[in-house]
């Protein structure tokens, strides 16, 4: 899977150089400027705290505590490695894993990080659908049939979440259903949490979108954005298509809608690497996280003195404490 994921990225990347030329990403690397990076830290701020409050929302539904500091710095962690590493994904299940350890259930631990995951995309994909069909994109024309799609399998979901089987079934497909059930009930249904979910979700989609309407500006796209927004909404579905540190999909998908949008093929890849670059230094804190963590667990356990006295070993006492 890993040899697939770096073959289908070479590929993409390949034929951009192919068709393009590498103009494009070397001008998306000149235009990259101080402003653009420290927008990008600033947004990113923001949705990793939104993405620790919905961690933290779907963990306690499951029955797992999880304080905000910590979240956050788990959440930080976790974009730098999806950033730094193949896969995109290998910073969420650290931060599954880590916290499953943390509270002895590694296996909830990582239902956890996934069921927020699937929410923050599955509002994602909502809201996309929602301002494709009303904003003008390259994909108007289908949007329709495809909203008709999502609303059947939202409707899917929720009649699995809200069904409950009355006996226990000895298979284990139906052991899994009953638990993915609950999981939907507990930690992304329940009346307290999904309003909380949705709106953290939206916040995370918009400061993405944002950090890709500055990324278009720096890059030299002067169109508005009301032509941008859905073109960039487009960019993140694409992002979300398993890459290499993000890198390959985004950028193809990038220089396809900017080509169907008249904007052109160069001046996609230019954001797209413009894009990639400010996801990058927005994520370095999560190498600070690293670093601390490392340093903690490298830090040697305080050395206690001990003396012998009368056949037995006792910890010696510090200067200027008399014996009993």
């Amino acid at each position: 899977m890993t040899w697939a994921r770096l073959t289908a990225t070479a590929a993409i990347l390949a034929v951009l150089v192919w068709r393009l030329g590498t103009d494009p990403f070397l001008d998306g690397l000149r235009t990259v400027d101080g402003g653009a990076l420290a927008a990008a830290a600033g947004l990113a701020m923001l949705t990793t705290v939104c993405c620790a409050w919905r961690w933290r929302i779907v963990a306690r539904g499951l029955g797992v505590e999880l304080p905000m500091g910590a979240a956050v710095a788990a959440c930080y962690r976790s974009l730098f490695l999806n950033v730094a590493l193949p896969g995109g994904v290998l910073g969420d299940v650290h931060r599954g894993i880590s916290h499953g350890r943390d509270t002895d259930d590694v296996g909830r631990g990582l239902r956890a990080v996934a069921w927020e995951r699937a929410a923050g995309q599955a509002v994602q994909a909502v809201l996309t659908v929602v301002l494709l069909l009303v904003l003008p994109s390259p994909v108007r024309p289908a949007m329709p049939l495809v909203a008709a799609g999502l609303v059947a399998a939202v409707a899917i979901v929720v009649v699995a979440a809200r069904a409950r089987p009355g006996g226990e079934g000895p298979t284990r497909w139906a052991r899994l259903r009953r638990a993915a059930a609950r999981d939907l009930r507990a930690g992304l249904f329940a009346r307290r949490a999904w309003p909380a979910i949705v709106v953290a979700s939206a916040l995370v989609v918009a400061g993405h979108a944002a950090t890709f309407l500055i990324a278009a500006r720096t890059a030299g796209a002067g169109a508005p954005p009301s032509r941008m927004l859905p073109l960039a909404l487009l960019v993140l579905l694409g992002a979300a298509l398993p890459n290499v540190g993000g890198w390959g999909p985004r950028e193809g998908v990038t220089a396809w809608a900017f080509a169907a949008a008249g904007l052109g093929a160069p001046r996609g890849v230019a954001t797209a690497v413009v894009y990639g670059v400010m996801v990058l230094v927005a994520g370095l804190p999560g190498a600070a996280v690293l670093v601390v963590a490392w340093a903690r667990r490298a830090r040697p356990a305080p050395a206690i003195e001990r003396t012998v006295r009368g056949g037995l070993v006792v910890p010696a006492r510090p200067e200027g404490v008399p014996d009993a």
